[in-house]
C-alpha cells in the first residue's frame, strides 16, 4: 500500500487543505478542517482498491421487482436477550456498533457471546486494544469460561487487524474498543475524529467483502453519546446501546438502530459474579414490592420495541420555596412541566407551589409519551396524599388540551398487564378492547379529568 500524504477537509463544504487552517479557505466556516488521508500516484490504487477491502461487484441498474431477495440468515449467540435485541442472532457482513459506560458490562457480555458461539463451532477473534492477552484470559477465568478456545489479539494498528482478519476468517470479529484503533496513513492519534472515522470505515469494507460480522466497541461521551463522529453510527447496521447505574445489578441493552431488525428493542441483564445472565422476565425489576398501596406509585405498562413491560412510576410532591423544584428520573423533565400545566388547567390540580420528583423504577428510561397518564396519576396520588388501588394500572398519551390519545399496541399491554395479575386499569377510550379481558376491570376515558373521576369513584 502506498504511503498516503495527509490534507485537511472540510466538514462544511468538502473543500481541501495542504495544511490545517482555523478557517476554511473555500467558505470561510472556522474549526471544520478534518484530517484525512489522500492516496499519492495512480488513481484507481488508493487505500479502498485492495481484493480484501473491495465491495461487491458493480452490478447492472435493475427493477426492484425484478432482484430476488432473501431472508438474512442469523446466527443465535447462546444469549437470548442479546439475540433479542440484535433481531434474531449475528448477520453474516453485519457490523453492530456497541456503546456505554465504563465498566458497564460491554467487553463481558461480547466475551461470553464469543465464547457461546466459539463453543458452537464458529471461529471467533477478540481484538482487545485497552487490555493485554492476559488481562482477557483473567477476566475469562473470573466468569468461569474453562477452556475457551476464543481468539485474542492484542493490537490496535489497523493493517495488522485487517490482515488478520484476512488470514483466519473468523464468523465473528470484536474491536475492543475503535477509540483504541489507528492507520499509519494518518498522523493524528487514535481516537480522533479522522481516525475513527478511517479505521471504522476500512473495517465496515473488510466486514461487507469478507462476510465477517465484526463488533465494535464505542466509547461514550459524558453526556451519554457516542464518542467520535456522528458519520461512524451511519456506517454500522445496529448500534447498541448499553443503559442502567453501574451500583445496579441490572443493565439494559437498548437497540437504536438495526438494518437487520426492530428498533428500541431492549434486553434485561443481571450482572452476576459469572457475568451477565438475561432476565426471563423483567417486569419484576421494575416493579417495587409493597406490602400495601402507596401514596405517589402508578404502575406504567411501556413498549420498549416488541416487549410489552411494566414499570413502577413513582412521585413525589412536597412543599417547595420560592422556587419549586421539578426532576425527573428516567422520564423527559421537560414533558413533566407541561404534564403539570395540564393537570392544573384542565383537572383542577395546582403543584405550583410544590416540589414535584419523578422517578421511573429500576433505572429505566422512558421515552414514550404513554407514560403521561401515569405520571400524572401518580402526581395526583402523591399530592393528596391517598394511594391508587391495589393492582392499579394505567396509560396513554396527554396532549394539551387535555385530551388522552391512544398508545399503540394497547391490547398486548393489557394483555401482559392481566397475566401479572394486574385487575383495574385506566385507559384511553380508543385501546378499549372489544372483547373482555378475563380478570381485568377496563375504565376507558377521554379526558384528563375523566381519568382523575374515575380514581376518586375507585379511592
Amino acid at each position: 500500500m502506498a504511503k498516503d500524504k495527509t490534507i485537511y477537509t472540510c466538514s462544511e463544504c468538502g473543500g481541501s487543505s495542504p495544511k490545517w487552517l482555523g478557517k476554511c479557505p473555500h467558505c470561510n466556516a472556522w474549526n471544520t478542517l478534518v484530517e484525512s488521508a489522500a492516496e499519492s500516484g495512480a488513481p484507481a490504487k488508493n487505500r479502498y482498491s485492495s481484493q480484501f477491502q473491495s465491495l461487491a461487484k458493480a452490478s447492472d441498474v435493475t427493477a426492484l421487482s425484478d432482484i430476488e431477495a432473501t431472508d438474512m440468515e442469523r446466527t443465535p449467540t447462546g444469549h437470548e436477550e442479546l439475540d433479542r435485541v440484535l433481531g434474531g442472532g449475528i448477520v453474516e457482513g453485519g457490523v453492530v456498533l456497541i456503546g456505554g459506560d465504563p465498566g458497564i458490562g460491554k467487553s463481558t457480555l461480547l466475551l461470553q457471546a464469543l465464547d457461546s458461539l466459539q463453543r458452537a463451532g464458529l471461529n471467533t477473534l477478540y481484538v482487545t486494544g485497552e487490555e493485554s492477552g492476559a488481562q482477557v484470559a483473567l477476566r475469562s477465568r473470573r466468569l468461569g469460561l474453562d477452556g475457551s478456545q476464543v481468539k485474542v489479539l492484542a493490537e490496535i494498528q489497523l493493517e495488522k487487524i485487517l490482515a488478520t482478519l484476512e488470514a483466519t476468517q473468523p464468523a465473528i470479529a470484536v474491536i475492543d474498543s475503535i477509540q483504541t484503533v489507528y492507520s499509519d496513513q494518518l498522523t493524528s492519534a487514535p481516537g480522533s475524529v479522522a481516525q475513527v472515522r478511517e479505521c471504522a470505515a476500512h473495517l465496515t469494507r473488510a466486514a461487507k467483502s469478507s462476510g465477517v460480522c465484526i463488533v465494535l466497541v464505542g466509547h461514550v461521551t459524558k453526556e451519554g453519546a457516542l464518542a467520535g463522529p456522528r458519520v461512524l453510527e451511519h456506517m454500522v447496521d445496529t448500534v447498541l446501546y448499553f443503559e442502567g447505574d453501574t451500583h445496579s445489578s441490572f443493565r439494559l441493552v437498548r437497540a437504536i438502530k438495526n438494518r437487520f431488525g426492530a428498533v428500541n428493542e431492549i434486553g434485561v441483564f443481571a450482572m452476576t459474579e459469572k457475568g451477565l445472565k438475561g432476565v426471563a422476565n423483567p417486569s419484576a425489576i421494575f416493579l417495587s414490592q409493597h406490602s400495601e398501596p402507596v401514596p405517589g406509585s402508578c404502575v406504567l405498562v411501556t413498549l420498549e420495541g416488541t416487549r410489552p413491560m411494566l414499570v413502577e412510576i413513582q412521585a413525589l410532591v412536597d412543599n417547595g420555596g420560592p422556587s419549586p423544584r421539578r426532576l425527573s428520573v428516567g422520564l423527559d423533565r421537560d414533558r413533566l412541566a407541561m404534564l403539570l400545566a395540564v393537570l392544573h388547567r384542565h383537572a383542577g390540580v395546582a403543584c405550583m407551589d410544590q416540589d414535584v420528583f419523578v422517578n421511573a423504577v429500576g433505572g429505566v428510561r422512558i421515552s414514550e409519551p404513554a407514560a403521561d397518564l401515569s405520571v400524572m396519576l401518580a402526581i395526583t396520588s402523591s399530592l393528596r396524599g391517598k394511594p391508587l388501588p391495589k393492582g392499579f394500572i394505567a396509560f396513554g398519551e396527554v396532549g394539551l388540551a387535555g385530551e388522552v390519545r391512544p398508545a399503540p399496541r394497547g391490547q398486548e399491554r393489557l394483555k401482559e398487564a392481566a397475566k401479572l395479575g394486574f385487575s383495574v386499569a385506566v385507559v384511553p377510550k380508543a385501546n378499549a378492547p372489544k372483547k373482555p379481558i378475563e380478570g381485568l376491570t377496563i375504565h376507558a376515558v377521554e379526558r384528563v379529568e375523566e381519568a382523575m373521576n374515575v380514581v376518586r369513584g375507585l379511592g
